[in-house]
């Protein structure tokens, strides 16, 4: 006999299936969409997301919540979260969500071609309409509360703005005084030369192979902004190249491919259910994070990626995989959150929060954001901004709609560290097997401790599942201070 709780999971499971079809529609935009196709394709992301919405609020979606048994525990999770989006789109007229999905879309376009040019002003109306809408869908998942807390959770279910500021407070203090540190100090060399775009592109294939991409359920791509999409068996992601800057994309490409392994690597039972995504942004960016940096930037792997860069490119004028580790990790003066070193990073993402916050409480107009920018940056990092595209027009994610995501790359940075130290327990032979480019046992640590439970728990009991302690601030910063402390000698 069928139940409430069997009809709700069909009925879902068509819901999730037409939600990866609106993410493919999104990478295709990205990567091979020709240009003039804009304004068809945000009709036709107008239109999906308008079906998405009134299958999310479905009055027999309802119904079946009102009858459904929770049995075990992934029963109880599918319907914890069916029940939030329920009530989320409940609470979001269809016709502003259909206007959201329209404006971002076309807003993604004339964002990019705004950054471009430097043209500020020329996006400025856009962003003015995107606010608003954001805005007022704001205040109705708010109903009379904080509407930038209600936005963050879609994001990290549970965090709350004071909570984020409190953490990101304590590590303002220690990042400044240890970007301080080490600015005053000798650096290591930059690298320097011209490194062939194809050979770019085929070593990061190689790479992402070797941090346990299945190319089989995913392909790498180019795009302005790396990003990773879909889940299951169809998780595709995205890299960029830089004649003069092999790292940009093999770093980025590693940084997707933790993306990217954390949804490849969910249950298969959970394919195409609630439970068969990322649980939050702050989790997904910790898998990227920690592939990306304690992994990826660690002196044990660089010492093997540096062999892999001599095949690829011949002699770039670094010969001692030491000296490599350091320019690796190479503290710089810069702009772009992308290309940050570790210590800045965070920095980055704090003026983003703060200014975002204002944007969305009212108390921060558009037409005062760039110079609001500029000013912040240039109190948090000693230099003004030269241009918009590396301010204020430089990140994607505000003409998309994105209000409340920031916040999660350094949550996600913070729970990353706390991952690493309880990884770095469980495998102490660790250092050992990167050095030989094999990254099977921090993965395998990372799935099965992690990944595979998809949206099983929430996001802080995952993290606390997976270390056995609390996420807090105290192991990332002890990470950052130990490592680039032994790199610059302070």
């Amino acid at each position: 006999m069928t139940t409430a709780y069997d009809e709700l999971m069909a009925f879902t499971r068509e819901t999730e299936a037409l939600g990866q079809v609106a993410g493919r529609l999104g990478w295709d935009q990205e990567t091979t969409m020709p240009r003039g196709a804009a304004a068809q394709r945000a009709e036709e992301m107008g239109a999906l997301e308008s079906v998405l919405h009134a299958r999310r609020m479905d009055p027999r979606v309802g119904d079946w919540l009102a009858k459904a048994e929770g049995g075990d525990d992934e029963a109880k999770a599918h319907l914890r979260h069916i029940q939030r989006d329920f009530d989320r789109a409940s609470k979001v007229p269809a016709d502003l969500a259909a206007e959201l999905a329209r404006t971002t879309s076309m807003a993604q376009g004339i964002w990019a071609e705004a950054r471009a040019n430097d043209d500020f002003a020329a996006f400025a109306p856009t962003l003015e309409r995107v606010l608003d809408l954001r805005r007022q869908e704001g205040a109705a998942l708010a109903e009379g509360g904080d509407p930038y807390d209600a936005l963050l959770q879609d994001y990290e279910a549970g965090a709350t703005a004071a909570d984020l500021d409190a953490m990101f407070g304590a590590l303002r203090p220690r990042l400044v005084e240890l970007r301080d540190k080490v600015l005053g100090a000798p650096a290591p060399a930059a690298l320097s030369g011209t490194f062939d775009e194809s050979a770019q592109m085929k070593l990061s294939r190689h790479i992402a192979k070797t941090f346990g991409y299945d190319m089989s359920r995913g392909r790498v791509d180019k795009a302005v902004h790396p990003f990773s999409s879909g889940s299951g068996n169809d998780v595709r992601i995205t890299t960029r190249t830089n004649p003069t800057d092999p790292f940009n994309c093999i770093y980025s490409t590693i940084h997707e491919v933790g993306h990217a392994a954390y949804e490849q690597n969910i249950d298969q039972a959970y394919l195409l259910t609630p439970l068969g995504r990322g649980v939050s942004m702050g989790v997904h960016e910790s898998q990227s994070r920690i592939y990306e940096n304690q992994l990826g930037r660690s002196r044990a792997f660089t010492g093997w990626l540096h062999g892999q860069m001599v095949e690829a490119f011949g002699d770039f004028g670094i010969n001692d995989p030491d000296a490599f580790y350091g320019t690796v990790n190479r503290v710089h003066k810069g702009y772009i959150r992308t290309e940050s070193d570790e210590v800045q990073y965070n920095l980055h993402v704090l003026l983003r929060f703060d200014l975002e916050r204002q944007l969305i409480a009212g108390t921060l107009d558009v037409s005062d954001l760039e110079e609001a920018w500029n000013t912040r940056f240039e109190a948090d990092f000693g230099y003004a901004v030269d241009k918009p595209s590396n301010g204020v027009l430089q990140d994607v994610h505000w003409s998309v709609g994105l209000f409340g995501y920031f916040a999660t790359y350094s949550l996600g940075n913070v729970y990353a560290g706390c991952l690493h130290e309880a990884l770095r327990k469980a495998v102490p032979d660790l250092d050992a097997q990167l050095a030989a480019g094999d990254t099977a046992a921090a993965t395998g640590w990372l799935r099965d401790n992690l990944q595979r439970h998809g949206g099983l728990y929430e996001p802080r009991e995952v993290i606390e599942r997976a270390c056995g302690f609390a996420s807090n601030e105290a192991p990332l910063l002890a990470y950052l201070e130990a490592k680039f402390g032994e790199i610059y000698g302070v």
